[in-house]
């Protein structure tokens, strides 16, 4: 059987270093500090990003080397921040799979983030709920992950840790956060998918039957990646949908940013309130 070579920069694992210097370059010259936490945005929940007080605000057409983000809401820039006497590099919405079919591209805020010194990721997301007792609105500490995005790390990425992706400690302090705060907080596997369209009902029941809590079309190779490069990592699933089969309603794009939208309050403080206390 004949297989068509594949590029360098389509291989999951393997961000364009070139690029990624490029794009720290032009970052690193405009900050004030190095930054020590990155934090990317889902679907949805850009309004963190609006309640902080920038000392930098960079579209991410302006950077360069950067991959284009297209998606509805997710507004494509780069905010620099301080709060809790932590340095915050936030990206206000991310770069998807089915947007650019290059992992390259997806990788690069990951590798952008610790290229500038970030040593801790947390990285949100919106996804639909497969775990039947979630409901719309639920936030879910993700405990572990099912890659369901059928490609694997190459030779040459650097060396795969043995330890968990998610960060127990980060996720015990966010749930000691949530617990002050009276937010509840659920916790489960995510599952991640290639996307764009959303799953059937054999597919939903499928990842429900090998653990999966929540599925959604990121996360889990921006995660994998940041670990390899000794990111400390947590995630937190804004569970927008019950995924399909699970009602009969239709899953449409307007639902996830809507509901993003509502828990943003929410959302906010927990974040908030978690940096403060790293």
């Amino acid at each position: 059987m004949n297989y068509l070579p594949v590029p360098q920069s389509h291989i999951p694992g393997r961000a364009d270093s070139r690029g990624v210097k490029e794009s720290a370059r032009f970052l690193s010259s405009r900050l004030a500090t190095p930054p020590e936490i990155a934090v990317v945005l889902g679907s949805g929940l850009g309004d963190f990003a609006d309640a902080l007080r920038p000392t930098l605000t960079v579209a991410t057409r302006e950077i360069p080397d950067y991959p284009p983000v297209t998606v509805t809401g997710h507004k494509g820039r780069v905010i620099a921040a301080l709060w809790g006497g932590k340095n915050l590099l936030v990206f206000q919405g991310r770069v998807h799979f089915y947007e650019c079919d290059d992992y390259a591209m997806v990788l690069h805020p990951v590798a952008l983030a610790a290229a500038l010194g970030c040593r801790i990721l947390i990285v949100t997301n919106a996804a639909g709920g497969i775990n039947r007792t979630f409901r719309p609105g639920d936030l879910m500490i993700i405990t572990d992950q099912i890659d369901l995005t059928m490609s694997g790390i190459p030779p040459g990425s650097p060396p795969v840790s043995q330890k968990p992706l998610y960060d127990r400690e980060l996720a015990d302090r966010v749930a000691e956060v949530a617990g002050k705060k009276g937010i509840q907080l659920r916790s489960g596997i995510y599952a991640a998918v290639k996307g764009p369209s959303y799953e059937t009902a054999a597919e939903v029941e499928m990842i429900h039957r090998i653990g999966g809590d929540a599925v959604g079309m990121s996360t889990a190779k921006e995660v994998a990646y940041a670990v390899q490069l000794g990111m400390r990592v947590l995630g937190i699933s804004c569970i927008t949908n019950k995924a399909a089969g699970i009602e009969s309603s239709k899953l449409d794009h307007a639902e996830v940013t809507e509901v993003g939208r509502r828990v943003r309050l929410e959302f906010s403080t927990l974040l908030f309130a978690l940096i403060e206390a790293l």
